[in-house]
């Protein structure tokens, strides 16, 4: 779908607040992100250009499930089937993103937030970035990049990633940065799967899209996003990137990055910017949700009847996991923790929960772990190894980090007291009350 469709659709509904004053796009819209999260904002009149911006559009998993007409437990099973069965998008020789082709790059001319006094320059943080590689065909992720001339930014390369293989392998790569995308895009940008695999079908496979080749380089890209900044990323040719806030709301640290040149600039003719507040809800749920489906998979390979599967926000939605199962063996508790870690490598803390808990009330979680919990039983710990470069408390460099598992399952034979919470009668209140 079209963003700007999308849109649309939230503003006939009354779900998203239109700020029509004069506003900028140096701390301000962030300023107002922040303080309106997780409401949708439409900024319509944006100082320093003539293009509007949105942003806190799937802050939620709610949301997101909205956007699909689905359930919110069924998002783990409709990105698991996806994955699994995914589809070839649909080609198209005439796209909405490329409506308008400027014939001068300028960045300046786009709306690339400051979101806080810390970065070291305007910041694109919700660009989804098309690639490929000869061996191994096309690829999707998420790539910050931080504007230091009107045609050249530096982007953050995450080492082990697939883009960065790539990188290393060919010295420079042609790249899109797709800006101003839905959730199926959104989501199969940040899937983890097998090197090869083309996020663009698992995206097709949630909601069917269309794909037009890119103006200056063979890569298929997303025909209905708003913006695409097409150009080549240079290994050698690196600047300081950041600082800039990261997942767990901490401050980034400055690294060599290699150069990002933008070569051509296309849009949509009524582009309309997607902003996205960096360490806040919508980067939290846009990148830690998508895991989820992977250790769902590696939990059930084991024979485990896993139920839900919660990368919770007070993890910075990507270091800690809440995992509800049907326990049917003793160890099942344990077994789930390690595949848990097998299936998102950057885990640090992990806990086991009945199907009786709600993985996404502290509260509850927190009684199972006091009631049913023995550390002498039921923790994990595993030596030290990589886990995430997001971890400000990792060692430095390498990532290694202590990684914790809590088994809180009740055993299946109890021999005291019960493990159950006592049910109180249900009553429809309205008959009690005049």
């Amino acid at each position: 779908m079209i963003l700007e469709r999308y849109i649309e659709i939230l503003d006939e509904k009354g779900n998203i607040t239109k700020i029509k004053k004069p506003i900028s796009k140096e701390y301000e819209i962030a300023g107002v992100l922040k303080t309106l999260e997780p409401n949708p904002v439409l900024f319509e009149n944006v100082q320093e250009s003539e293009f509007r911006v949105a942003g806190n559009l799937f802050c939620t998993k709610g949301q997101i499930a909205d956007y699909f007409g689905i359930k919110t437990e069924e998002l783990i099973p409709t990105l698991t089937k996806a994955i699994e069965e995914r589809s070839v998008p649909e080609t198209v020789d005439d796209a909405p993103c490329q409506e308008v082709v400027e014939s001068q790059v300028d960045l300046s001319r786009l709306p690339i937030l400051l979101h806080n006094k810390v970065d070291g320059g305007p910041y694109i943080s919700s660009g989804v970035v098309v690639s490929a590689d000869p061996e191994f065909g096309q690829n999707l992720d998420f790539h910050r990049a931080m504007q230091i001339e009107p045609n050249r930014m530096v982007a953050r390369v995450v080492k082990g990633r697939d883009f960065a293989k790539f990188l290393e392998r060919n010295g420079e790569v042609d790249v899109a940065f797709c800006i101003g995308n839905t959730p199926e895009v959104l989501i199969a940008a940040a899937t983890s799967v097998a090197t090869g695999v083309n996020e663009l079908e698992i995206a097709n496979a949630l909601k069917p899209i269309r794909v037009v080749r890119a103006k200056t380089a063979d890569l298929m890209i997303p025909a209905d996003t708003e913006f695409v900044l097409e150009g080549r990323i240079y290994l050698e040719e690196r600047h300081a990137e950041g600082p800039f806030i990261d997942l767990t709301e901490t401050v980034d640290v400055v690294r060599e990055e290699p150069i990002f040149e933008v070569k051509k600039i296309t849009h949509r003719t009524s582009a309309i910017w997607q902003g996205l507040l960096p360490g806040r809800s919508e980067h939290k749920v846009l990148m830690g949700m998508p895991r989820e489906p992977t250790i769902f998979r590696k939990i059930k390979e084991r024979g485990i009847d896993v139920i839900d599967v919660n990368i919770t926000p007070g993890g910075a939605s990507w270091l800690h996991v809440a995992i509800k199962l049907r326990k049917k063996h003793d160890d099942d508790g344990l077994k789930a923790i390690e595949s848990a870690f097998v299936g998102h490598t950057s885990a640090k803390h992990v806990w086991v929960y009945d199907d009786d808990i709600d993985i996404y009330n502290g509260e509850e979680r927190e009684w199972a772990l006091a009631t049913r919990f023995q550390a002498d039983e039921n923790l994990l710990i595993k030596d030290k190894e990589p886990g995430s470069s997001l971890d400000p408390s990792a060692e430095p460099g390498t990532k290694m980090t202590t990684k914790v598992g809590f088994d809180c399952t009740k055993p299946l034979e109890t021999k005291g007291k019960s493990f159950d919470k006592a049910e109180f009668p249900v009553v429809d209140i309205e008959k009690y009350l005049e």
